[in-house]
């Protein structure tokens, strides 16, 4: 860490040291005792422990398989090759099956859209399978009715519709399946119908800019790994925009500094609010969301005159902001053709002048590419029209929710209420299938059969991986019935593909045996030809003309934008997305009105202080970087309908969203702030399980490391020379495994944190305990921030047990229920841990974790269980990994660098009679990264990659001053500000 840099965590540690006696509200935890009382609880607690251990413990008894199903081997694991696609999250995957129970997700490395990693909402997704929330029979007002009976009312009912001529609507989100897409044509045709495509944010705004400017309303491909020079306005690309978890594969191989070429590219992000991306940037440009439009003209308008192309004269933004997107213009034009201009506007005149400085930089056919577009995001307002003027006599919703996600909510609500037959095909209850007539429940994409085209040309399959857990159908199969149509949904997809594309391969000469080789593979990838699209100057300027209309306002604006574990809207029935904090804010559980420190001084507005915006009440939180006028809110919260009291969080900010000219916008002006003098508790993780401002991370500029690989690891090398140890060194004779970190590549984006929950079985503990602290998340990505409030910069650390050679935890443990194998990994024997904690207290590092409740239900002391969310009930409970031992209340846990997963691959190597191969052992968080910045191996390989990265001369260990040995690395952060 240079001298010049001040880290810190939270606008607090700029506050006067306060008492650091327990914080109020919290005295309950510890009270007062005399050592009578000592005497009385230590006796009770002594009889309570022989009582119970004379509790015989009830009698299970075990069926074993007489006729075993060939796919099934007891305790080994089969791997199934399926998609996901929830609207607008894409990921081809390995679904990892025990005893036919889907427990694990993994990224299928022969995609060609995310072979390297998963988002967390993948990872997290294994959980929507279990849960008890999903309809789980048909329903008719509410109650229970048989799929036959309800097939023939609805048939019957639409047939008469249908004949007398009234309006029959279809609502369903993008659908990208091409053999859904074919059944649906055929429903409409059918019943008269007509099928409208619904997005909860939706992007026609860009497919209407498309279509002005190049001719088509495609969305093409972009490649961020060929561009030198990004420039972003207000896009969280690696974040939630179009594709982020390929995004961010594509930017991390721009960030690589192995190779050592110093390839880096140049990142500029402006923006409002503070978000994944931008925390991400090289140089960070804070702007008003309101001046976005200006911004936009201006760089075209500069680009233009430097180009020798008229430009229209429009106001500037403010002068600080125009020299530094000047910065960023010299830069543009250094890289003509190899850089790349994008918006996260759905404004079509926004996307317009992107397009057109896209096009005067020579990038589009080589940065953005219209060779395989993407099917998603087909959604538009048409339908919502439709709905709320025709009267329509049906109304289909096919897992849409626009009575929550509308602006319109209310008068879309009337509508389905007054429509004369309403239905709803759906898995999970939410508050517009609470509207509908009848509900015919779907099943989890884990149980069900279907194809995906997510890019032109690149197809998926989805196959089921456990029989259905309830009496559930498949929407398809409803539709199918209600074509009378007898083929079920697998044949149907198997006749598609023979049909459209066995005859574009010549690999198999049989279409059972492509359809096998497909279903083993995941995914089939047509040949594709260079594409050339043309460009309309003309739409150009009457969009500057549009943005020249624009009026500054000196009320604030409100951003909504999406969160990256919530998501649009699912994320609140998953408790797993709940609970991991949003990377930027580090806060769980809840939104809340992010605003400036500036606002919040001059307002006297702290950190939980509830506010008033318009008609919506919110608590605030005071978040450095946020532009001053602007207020950022996620949506996906404040869900209420189908959803558990303990589930139901945050406020619904949707209906603050506004349709103008057709296009749903997400940015809005015209509020002021009122303080309503209440107070709300929010979960906060950052200053949790703390390392008290030590040098922790470290980073530098390209230019410094060019001139030094070492730059801003100085303090590696001094502290290396003068460690001295009386102790003879342990020689590790077989493996000795380790781990190495590049800062450079990881984003933040919590995934390794959602894959190490799913893997190691880890609990929730719900709000109330993530806000004592008492979260027990493996791994904790620590945000710091450097430099002044107004906007600083962001460096992230993803922190786990350091399997340190030296472990402080171990020698203080009287049990030793933590100790040290004989291939250097930092272990726990679960049964002999007797909680005392003090390996915790020891740990410099902060990574062990209690279990001060029984979360899970492992206890055998009854009615002793804390389930917030639901996760120790039967059905929850299938989710487990068999491999890891499921932990009680009193017992420490920690990171164990998946030791199941390294005997795993130890004995098939064993049994195949050879050596580990290097990278054929992944743990979990290794796997997820989308970014490729983690890598595991043998520390006693030299020629191991992770033997090499902690050669590096950027290679450093956390508080290694300690000399506790770490067997983790990191390397230094290096930022481009040539």
């Amino acid at each position: 860490m240079s001298e010049e840099n001040k880290y810190w965590h939270i606008l607090e540690e700029f506050e006067p040291i306060k008492d650091a006696r327990m914080p109020k509200g919290r005295e309950e935890v510890i009270s007062p005792s005399s050592r009578r009382n000592f005497l009385k609880v230590l006796g009770l607690g002594t009889a309570s422990a022989a009582l119970i251990a004379s509790c015989k413990r009830p009698v299970e008894k075990a069926i074993p398989y007489f006729i075993k199903p060939d796919e099934i081997t007891p305790g080994k694991a089969a791997y199934y090759a399926s998609s996901y696609f929830n609207q607008n999250e894409f990921g081809n995957v390995l679904v990892k099956v025990r005893d036919n129970r889907p427990i694990k997700l993994e990224p299928n490395p022969k995609s060609v859209i995310t072979p390297n990693g998963t988002s967390g909402r993948v990872q997290a997704s294994v959980l929507d399978v279990y849960n008890i929330n999903r309809y789980q029979h048909p329903l008719k007002n509410g109650e229970s009715i048989q799929w036959e009976a309800a097939d023939s009312e609805i048939m019957e009912r639409l047939r008469q519709l249908a004949d007398s001529g009234q309006p029959i609507l279809l609502f369903t989100p993008t659908i990208i399946s091409p053999s859904t897409k074919k059944l649906i044509s055929e429903f409409v045709a059918a019943y008269n119908a007509e099928w409208h495509q619904y997005d909860a944010i939706p992007m026609d705004g860009y497919r209407e800019a498309n279509r002005k400017s190049f001719g088509t309303d495609a969305i093409p491909e972009y490649h961020f790994e060929k561009a030198d020079c990004i420039v972003s306005v207000g896009c969280d690309f690696l974040g939630t925009w179009l594709s982020p978890v390929e995004f961010s594969g594509q930017y991390a191989k721009r960030r690589d500094l192995h190779n050592g070429d110093g390839n880096l590219n140049k990142h500029y992000q402006i923006e409002a609010g503070m978000s994944l991306t931008g925390s991400n940037a090289d140089l960070r440009i804070r702007a008003e969301r309101n001046d976005y439009g200006r911004i936009l003209a201006y760089l075209r308008n500069k680009l233009a005159a430097k180009k020798g192309v008229p430009a229209t004269e429009l106001p500037a933004p403010p002068q600080a902001v125009a020299e530094k997107l000047d910065l960023a213009i010299n830069d543009l034009l250094a890289n003509e053709g190899n850089s790349l201009v994008i918006c996260g506007d759905n404004n079509p005149d926004y996307q317009v002048i992107v397009n057109s400085i896209n096009q005067m930089l020579g990038n589009v056919g080589r940065t953005i590419q219209f060779e395989r577009t993407y099917n998603h995001y087909r959604g538009n307002e048409k339908g919502i029209e439709k709905l709320l003027n025709s009267n329509p006599g049906a109304v289909v919703v096919w897992d849409v929710n626009p009575v929550y996600n509308h602006p319109e909510s209310e008068k879309i609500k009337a509508a389905i209420e007054k429509a004369p037959l309403s239905v709803a095909l759906s898995s999970l209850p939410d508050e517009t299938t609470a509207l509908c007539e009848y509900i015919l429940p779907s099943p989890g994409y884990l149980e069900c059969w279907d194809d995906a085209e997510y890019k032109d040309g690149v197809v998926s399959i989805l196959q089921p991986t456990l029989h259905k857990l309830f009496d559930s159908r498949q929407a398809q199969e409803t539709v199918l019935t209600w074509l009378k149509d007898d083929t079920n949904w697998r044949d149907t997809i198997k006749s598609n593909w023979a049909a459209s594309y066995f005859p574009k391969q010549t690999e198999q000469n049989d279409p059972e045996r492509f359809w096998i080789e497909m279903l083993k593979r995941g995914e089939f990838v047509t040949s594709s030809n260079p594409v050339s699209v043309g460009y309309n100057q003309n739409e150009v300027e009457k969009s500057l003309q549009q943005i020249s209309n624009e009026k500054p306002t000196e009320d604030f604006t409100v951003e909504l934008f999406e969160n990256i574990n919530i998501g649009t809207g699912h994320g609140p029935l998953n408790p797993w997305l709940q609970e991991v904090p949003d990377p930027v804010t580090r806060i769980a559980w809840d939104n809340y009105a992010s605003i400036s420190p500036a606002v919040a001084r001059q307002m006297g507005i702290k950190n939980g202080d509830v506010i008033q915006l318009g008609t919506l009440t919110i608590p605030a939180f005071v978040q450095p970087g946020q532009a001053d006028k602007t207020i950022s809110i996620a949506l996906g919260y404040g869900r209420i309908k189908g959803i558990p009291e303990e589930l139901i969080t945050g406020v619904n900010a949707y209906p603050l969203a506004t349709v103008e000219n057709g296009f749903r916008q997400f940015a809005v002006s015209g509020f002021d702030i009122t303080k309503t003098g209440g107070f709300e508790q929010m979960a906060l993780v950052q200053g949790h399980q703390s390392m008290e401002g030590r040098p922790i991370v470290r980073e530098s500029t390209l230019d410094k490391w060019k001139e030094n690989p070492a730059a801003g690891n100085e303090l590696h090398e001094q502290i290396k020379h003068h460690h001295t140890t009386l102790y003879q060194k342990h020689e590790y004779k077989g493996h000795k495994w380790g781990m190495a970190i590049d800062l450079n590549k990881c984003i933040g984006c919590s995934a390794c944190v959602l894959a190490c929950n799913t893997e190691n079985n880890i609990p929730v503990v719900g709000k109330k305990e993530t806000a004592r602290a008492h979260e027990m998340h493996w791994i904790r990505i620590d945000r710091y921030y450097n430099g002044d409030e107004e906007n600083p910069e962001v460096v992230r650390q993803p922190v786990m047990c350091q399997h340190c050679d030296n472990a402080p935890c171990e020698n203080v443990c009287p049990v030793a229920a933590t100790n040290h194998s004989s291939e250097g990994l930092n272990q726990m024997a679960y049964n002999r841990c007797i909680g005392t904690r003090y390996c915790n207290n020891n740990c410099p590092y902060k990574v062990r974790r209690f279990n001060w409740m029984d979360y899970t239900g492992a206890d055998a002391i009854p009615n002793n269980r804390y389930d917030p969310a639901n996760m120790t009930v039967d059905l929850s409970r299938m989710r487990h990994n068999p491999d890891v031992t499921v932990r009680a209340k009193g017992v420490i846990e920690k990171c164990s660098f998946c030791v199941q997963r390294i005997q795993e691959k130890k004995l098939t190597a064993k049994n195949e009679g050879r050596q580990l191969l290097d990278g054929e052992l992944q743990p979990a968080c290794q796997q997820a990264c989308p970014a490729d910045a983690i890598v595991f191996g043998d520390l006693n390989d030299p020629n191991s990659k992770v033997s090499k990265m902690m050669e590096d001369p950027r290679n450093y260990h956390l508080l290694e001053e300690l000399h506790t040995l770490p067997s983790v690395g990191y390397l230094t952060k290096i930022r481009n500000k040539s």
